[in-house]
């Protein structure tokens, strides 16, 4: 059996799974990076074994976190997603990533992707203070920290766990 990072909890598969073969890798598709920052903002104050285990009701509810389709949320699809129990129901999260939706799309327009402009940060404060100026919400540098760690721009495996140096 390999070491993996402590906080993997072994008896459950989706997350022994999601370790091994998603977490810590770069990720570079806009669509999965904001499906990412998005389950990011729904796991702070939660774990995110929660979260992961509810990630396919969350896409399928929205949308598969296809831009330009969460962003042309309006209130009632808002009020849809609060009442839908198989997600997390955090209204103002909710809000939150159909506002950050707008913003994603407009750092889109700006930089040519959200993947070229993302991957020109190093660190979680400098990340997380331009998208709070830019007008994101929700974005704390914990969470932040968090996903940089998820979509491979931070390495943060434990130290013997078999994915450390990779």
């Amino acid at each position: 059996m390999q070491k993996r990072c402590s906080w993997v909890n072994e008896a459950n598969e989706l997350y022994v799974k999601y370790h091994d073969e998603e977490w810590g890798v770069g990720i570079h598709d806009d669509n999965r990076l904001f499906e990412m920052l998005s389950l990011e903002i729904f796991q702070a104050g939660l774990s995110w074994e929660i979260v992961l285990n509810k990630r396919e009701n969350f896409r399928k509810v929205f949308d598969n976190f296809i831009l330009d389709i969460v962003a042309s949320y309006d209130d009632k699809k808002i009020e849809e997603l609060t009442k839908n129990n198989s997600i997390i129901r955090h209204k103002l999260k909710i809000k939150a990533i159909v506002k950050n939706a707008n913003i994603f799309l407009n750092i889109q327009r700006t930089f040519g992707s959200f993947d070229t402009y993302l991957w020109s940060f190093k660190n979680s404060d400098d990340l997380a203070k331009d998208l709070k100026q830019k007008g994101m919400s929700f974005i704390g540098k914990t969470t932040i920290e968090s996903f940089m760690e998820a979509v491979g721009i931070i390495n943060s495996h434990e130290l013997g766990c078999f994915k450390h140096n990779l």
